[in-house]
């Protein structure tokens, strides 16, 4: 209706009551202002048809509905543009499969989509709808099945190493590797095989580092993916490019190699989900691959109460120094689940003795976890620790310190 003469033609014809007509008339009235007189909506016109903006616009605009994040969107895109399988019921199954691998992870859609990017070759790993063009999700469709094979490898490869949802901070981080797995396409004799045994320590060690170092996955990811990508595309899959990748990431100001700051701030560690990937870096010779190993307090966690501690004779001005500690590197090991158990909250001097009866047993132990000497009392808990943090220290001053292994042997 664009003036009143029909807004009064259509209400007469209606038939109404006196007063069901007035009232009629009244809000159409009000309804016609609104809409055709009142300056009451403030737009303003995009002339750029720049796909990406339209999304962007899209989940603004939604925001009061069902949310609907940008990789959503994403997905919708690549969905409408594969021809053979249906990317959607693809995208969401690896997810779940992945996800169930070892004591499972937590990855999102927004992994694979960038990971599809990545393994397929495809200019840029950004996320950005330009990317997802019909040329581009061809190719992924064309090597989606090698796309999924090498992501399973790869996340089978990093529970191997004792990896899971709860100390994988940095998801991004596992794309290089699944990368060159995707390159190499070893089969799964890769997880056990001998023939592989350094490429598995050189690719853990990258790993460790890459995760420990900080500011490495948190900014610029996409430029920093794209490059190592090249890197490795360069390398032939013939073996992990670890001296070149350092190269690169150093030149892009993200050295893998540890100052002294750095180095005792890892060994004052707290509590952190970085805990686990700092001792099985510390301590190779435990083996994650095939037993499941928890961290475990030396000192039970139990003990460091205010009560707990006064009883055992720790002065009161220690107290909350005790127990800032409890969950310190250095107050943690690496036990298999079973012995984890089984040691549950005995003291450390109490639970050796009973673990390893003879001496030499119990010496080989305490020497190769860096334990030193272990009190029978939680009152001379702060000796052990400062004196296991030196010996940690010094260990990771050698492993981190300097350029990697790897690096040297290759110089």
């Amino acid at each position: 209706m664009r003036d009143m003469d029909e807004v009064w033609e259509f209400v007469s014809k209606l038939e109404l009551s006196p007063e069901h007509e007035k009232l009629a008339r009244r809000t159409l009235v009000r309804l016609y202002r609104v809409v055709y007189d009142l300056p009451l909506i403030a737009f303003y016109q995009e002339e750029d048809q720049e796909l990406d903006k339209v999304l962007q616009i899209f989940i603004r605009m939604n925001s009061g509905g069902t949310i609907l994040s940008y990789s959503d969107m994403l997905l919708s895109v690549a969905v409408a543009q594969w021809d053979e399988l249906d990317a959607r019921e693809e995208i969401h199954s690896l997810v779940d499969n992945l996800n169930k691998i070892g004591n499972g992870f937590s990855f999102s859609k927004d992994l694979v989509l960038k990971a599809g990017l990545m393994l397929s070759d495809i200019r840029s790993v950004g996320f950005k709808v330009d990317n997802f063009n019909t040329e581009n999700m061809d190719v992924l469709e064309a090597k989606w099945d090698d796309v999924k094979r090498a992501l399973m490898l790869t996340v089978e490869l990093i529970s191997g190493f004792g990896f899971n949802r709860d100390n994988l901070r940095a998801h991004n981080a596992i794309l290089p590797i699944a990368y060159y797995l995707y390159l190499k396409n070893p089969g799964e004799g890769y997880l056990t095989s001998s023939k592989f045994r350094q490429d598995r320590r050189i690719i853990r060690e990258w790993l460790i580092r890459s995760l420990l170092k900080s500011g490495v996955w948190s900014s610029g990811v996409d430029t920093l993916l794209t490059a190592l990508r090249q890197v490795i595309r360069e390398n032939g899959g013939n073996e992990f490019p670890f001296p070149r990748i350092c190269d690169e990431m150093t030149r892009r100001g993200r050295s893998l190699t540890f100052d002294e700051e750095e180095i005792e701030g890892l060994a004052d560690m707290n509590g952190s989900r970085l805990a686990f990937a700092l001792l099985s870096l510390i301590f190779p010779f435990v083996d994650l691959q095939n037993s499941q190993f928890h961290i475990d307090h030396i000192f039970p966690a139990s003990r460091f109460t205010p009560n707990r501690l006064r009883s055992a004779g720790v002065p009161e001005d220690k107290i909350n120094d005790f127990i800032q500690r409890r969950n310190g590197l250095a107050n943690f090991q690496l036990l298999q689940g079973i012995q984890n158990i089984e040691k549950s909250a005995k003291m450390p001097a109490e639970w050796l003795k009973e673990a390893y009866p003879t001496l030499e047993d119990r010496k080989h132990y305490l020497d190769s976890h860096l334990l030193g000497e272990v009190p029978e009392s939680i009152a001379e808990f702060d000796k052990f620790y400062y004196a296991r943090r030196e010996r940690l220290k010094a260990r990771i001053t050698k492993l981190l310190g300097r350029q990697p292994a790897s690096v040297r042997a290759a110089d």
